[in-house]
């Protein structure tokens, strides 16, 4: 991207919905209907939108307790691999799991979070 504009992070292309948008795209550049260029801006715009949602209308907070089996710091993004993890949510639900994955990304500029 060019300098100045905000950059975002790709790893909800890997979502359910992320996933989808990817093969809808796909399809539509193998029948002709766009082309590759238009098909990475939608994918831009998608990143930029989630990220701004998630960020901006997600109000909810949980606890997680579990085994740290591994953690790692790279460019900015930290990434936790919990294994039989226990999620506590605001309306007291528990969740539990063998195996978690969390991922934790560096806020953008001017963030009040």
């Amino acid at each position: 991207m060019s300098a100045g504009r905000n950059q975002y992070y790709e790893f909800y292309r890997q979502s359910s919905i992320g996933i989808q948008l990817t093969d809808a795209l796909d399809e539509l550049i193998q029948s002709g209907h766009i082309n590759p260029i238009l098909a990475m801006k939608v994918l831009e715009q998608f990143d930029k939108s989630i990220s701004e949602t998630l960020a901006n209308n997600v109000k909810s907070k949980g606890n997680v307790k579990g085994h740290l089996h591994n953690y790692r710091l790279c460019d900015e993004v930290w990434t936790f691999i919990i294994k039989d993890a226990m999620f506590k949510l605001d309306n007291g639900e528990m969740l539990s799991v063998d195996k978690a994955k969390i991922v934790a990304c560096k806020l953008g500029e001017g963030s009040n979070r």
